[in-house]
């Protein structure tokens, strides 16, 4: 059931139900991975879940233009709007100083204020062109936002003619980082945020490049080439979270794919439809949220994740 309304919605309560035919998954290293459950279905296409200070996750679906909060409760998991419409919000994550920051596929970077839903426009364009459809960000230690600038729902032509990765400085610069990935798609730092990730979708190849200062970039290298479902060769992955000891969470065509800090893939875990973002959260931040085309399922996971503090 797709949940409507504007502004303050009925809030729904939603209880996760039991496994549904995904067991235990081995990490090599890690542990396994606890069964993929289903929390919530009956979107259209949900994408760029993000955990806040309170425990709140918000997610986007966009077609329906919509992003919505998820609340953890006792009895299981609260769903409210938060957001309608949201230029067809894409990823999003916690940005500091009670905001939301978001990818707006209309062709902006925005900020929502959590307690009004007030927006601002942090960026809307390069070099006097609006943006082709921001898809996924991540925000650094200095209070720039690294984010990914891909085709997908992008006016045609491309308004910026190619599909690039940029920074966004905390006073409002914007930089052209890479225009040579086909369809940068996931962005991410390592823990220490000397190394960002930039996941292609329609290449396999998930390059890493250090970090030389805010927004400066050295020479990318291939982390790993992703495994193919079958009749596939070159396919890529989208949005991805990271845990506290620097793994990556993928997610792709076959599943999520959990992959060392040097490259190594250490197990894949499936979801039942296919994934496009996950993170984590929790108390012990041990849950991972996972969005799948309709869907949002959690997955009980043997390393905590890496939250980028923002006060």
């Amino acid at each position: 059931m797709k949940l409507a309304g504007r502004g303050w919605c009925v809030w729904l309560c939603v209880l996760a139900v039991g496994a549904i035919g995904r067991g235990q998954t081995p990490l090599k290293g890690l542990g396994e991975a606890g069964p993929v459950e289903l929390i919530k279905d009956g979107f259209q296409f949900v994408e760029g879940p993000a955990k806040t200070p309170d425990g709140t996750v918000y997610f986007t679906d966009i077609p329906a233009n919509i992003i919505y909060s998820l609340r953890p409760t006792d009895n299981g998991w609260e769903v409210e709007t938060f957001v309608n419409p949201s230029r067809h919000a894409n990823g999003l994550m916690y940005g500091g100083n009670n905001r939301l920051l978001a990818c707006q596929m209309d062709g902006r970077v925005a900020a929502y204020d959590l307690s009004t839903k007030s927006e601002t426009v942090l960026a809307e364009g390069y070099q006097g062109k609006r943006f082709n459809a921001c898809n996924d960000l991540v925000v650094d230690r200095f209070g720039g936002i690294y984010f990914t600038d891909p085709r997908f729902r992008a006016p045609d032509p491309w308004p910026q003619g190619v599909e690039a990765f940029y920074y966004l400085s905390a006073d409002g610069e914007v930089t052209r980082l890479g225009d040579d990935l086909a369809a940068p798609n996931g962005i991410i730092l390592s823990p220490d945020e000397g190394t960002l990730y930039v996941v292609p979708s329609m290449q396999a190849e998930v390059m890493a490049f250090p970090v030389e200062g805010p927004g400066k970039l050295g020479d990318g290298k291939v982390l790993v080439r992703l495994k193919q479902r079958s009749g596939s060769s070159n396919g890529g992955g989208d949005g991805l979270s990271i845990d506290v000891k620097g793994n990556l969470y993928i997610t792709t065509a076959i599943g999520i794919q959990v992959v060392s800090p040097d490259g190594a893939i250490l197990g894949v875990i499936e979801v039942p439809q296919q994934p496009a973002n996950c993170t984590f959260c929790g108390a012990d931040d041990r849950t991972l949220v996972i969005t799948a085309r309709t869907g949002v399922y959690q997955c009980r996971m043997p390393v905590p994740g890496h939250q980028f503090r923002r006060e």
